[in-house]
């Protein structure tokens, strides 16, 4: 078997910087294939499902990202919240690119894109409220308004992710993870 040209990650990584850009319902395969670094017929070779197929590897790619960078770390009780807060803080700032790059679960909660992933979309928001709302447990939070925060947190993360892009301005971003640090830290 000849060695794979492109690398799965380096792959990934470039189809979903076309993703997050066009959204699920606008990109195509062309947009995907030059993105991969692939002809066309290779990444069909990777991905026989197509646009699917690959939808499926880029959430799947997230989730991992999720359960390394956000879900290990806030479960990491050898740490102390504040830390693991900031941490976590950090690490979304860095796939976010600041509040440049827009989120790959927009991208994908088009019409067709929620008929496709909707279970897979909803688990991964699941899994943000739950390990917020535990950061939220471990500042001290009682249970009720730890699960509020650990709503909040997405809805502000997608919101000024939404808004930094419209008006072409990180600022929006980069205050909303300030806030969600104060909202933690100034219990």
């Amino acid at each position: 078997m000849r060695p794979q040209k492109v690398q799965d990650e380096e792959l990934l990584n470039g189809m979903m910087s076309v993703l997050r850009d066009k959204g699920y319902d606008g990109v195509s395969l062309n947009d995907l294939s030059r993105a991969a670094g692939l002809q066309k017929a290779s990444l069909y070779h990777r991905f026989p499902g197509g646009k699917k197929e690959i939808g499926q590897a880029l959430l799947a790619y997230i989730d991992l990202w999720l359960e390394t960078n956000i879900l290990s770390v806030i479960a990491d009780e050898t740490k102390p919240p504040e830390q693991r807060l900031s941490k976590v803080l950090d690490n979304i700032n860095d796939i976010y690119e600041d509040g440049n790059k827009a989120c790959l679960m927009k991208a994908v909660s088009g019409q067709i894109g929620l008929d496709l992933f909707g279970d897979e979309l909803n688990s991964s928001m699941s899994k943000w409220i739950k390990g917020f709302t535990d950061l939220a447990s471990a500042f001290g939070f009682d249970r009720p308004y730890a699960k509020k925060l650990g709503h909040q947190v997405l809805i502000n993360i997608q919101g000024a992710l939404i808004v930094s892009k419209g008006m072409d301005s990180n600022e929006y971003f980069t205050a909303t993870i300030e806030h969600i640090k104060s909202l933690y830290l100034n219990k």
